[in-house]
């Protein structure tokens, strides 16, 4: 394994994803003869054949595709390497990537990161964010994808330590014309015979409300399927379904738009996000500057 090197793990993934060794050649501008060495030496250091050859092309084995798997990660590492070496190298003390779930992108991350950049103590860190669903920000804190994430606390966080982070409170939006708009008092199952707008399965929102309809005994119909809550307020405005969401996220579209907005009732519809990582005193110390900042604002929440 210690014959393994760079080169020839770029050139691996390129020919398992261009089916070719003359293609992969002429991308990277190297003879074909060259780089079937190059794979010849690696299933021999590795022990097991990693393509099957065809009249048109390669094609990966099982043991091809897994160690390509592996091989896109290693790669995806050293790039990271690379781009935060860079920044150092540019006169940034400090980099910081986090994951962080939608809801909490959409209503307040992105103004406390803003507020933590504008301290002149902190000009030179950089802080990058990726939206991702709360099992996969879980799952990228424990494989150090980022150092810092950020998600509803109901996540299974176990293995990682936390800290509080800001609250929210879901509500129902409703176009005026709809019967769920002349409701005073509004719990989720008296919502359950109308048609929703759904997110994506594996969201914080989406996750909990399958739930409670499955608990209610009833079907959580949905009659459109979006990506997000912009498009999930517009499918509202339409008039075609009433949809769930935050209500700090709902808020700012309700007056532009018409809607009515109306808070759950229901004592889970008032959710607390967590900050976490796998261990505070590994993080650098540009990350912990952050985390602090960030807990911070939660207390005053």
């Amino acid at each position: 394994m210690r014959d393994l090197d760079l080169t020839t793990l770029r050139l691996f993934v390129s020919v398992c994803e261009t089916r070719s060794i003359a293609r992969a050649g002429a991308q990277a501008s190297i003879v074909g003869s060259a780089i079937s060495k190059r794979l010849a030496q690696l299933e021999d250091t590795l022990g097991t054949p990693l393509f099957v050859r065809r009249r048109r092309g390669v094609v990966p084995t099982a043991a091809g595709e897994t160690l390509l798997e592996h091989a896109r990660a290693m790669l995806g590492s050293v790039n990271r390497i690379e781009r935060d070496m860079a920044a150092y190298a540019g006169g940034m003390r400090g980099h910081v990537r986090m994951l962080a779930s939608a809801s909490v992108m959409a209503e307040s991350l992105a103004e406390d990161v803003a507020d933590f950049l504008q301290d002149p103590a902190h000009r030179n860190i950089r802080v990058d964010m990726e939206e991702r669903v709360s099992p996969e920000i879980v799952r990228g804190i424990r494989e150090g994808v980022a150092s810092i994430g950020l998600c509803w606390d109901a996540a299974d966080l176990e293995g990682l330590q936390r800290r509080d982070y800001r609250s929210d409170h879901l509500a129902v939006v409703a176009h005026p014309s709809h019967p769920v708009a002349r409701m005073r008092e509004v719990c989720f199952e008296q919502l359950l015979d109308h048609e929703f707008v759904g997110m994506p399965a594996l969201s914080a929102v989406q996750l909990l409300l399958a739930r409670e309809a499955t608990a209610a005994g009833k079907p959580l119909v949905h009659r459109v399927l979006v990506s997000n809550f912009d498009a999930a307020l517009r499918v509202v405005r339409a008039g075609l379904a009433i949809s769930v969401v935050p209500a700090e996220v709902a808020q700012p579209f309700t007056a532009a738009y018409g809607l009515c907005l109306m808070p759950l009732a229901d004592p889970w519809a008032k959710r607390r996000f967590a900050i976490c990582f796998r261990d505070e005193a590994s993080l650098s110390p540009a990350a912990q500057l952050l985390v602090a900042h960030l807990e911070k604002l939660a207390r005053r929440d």
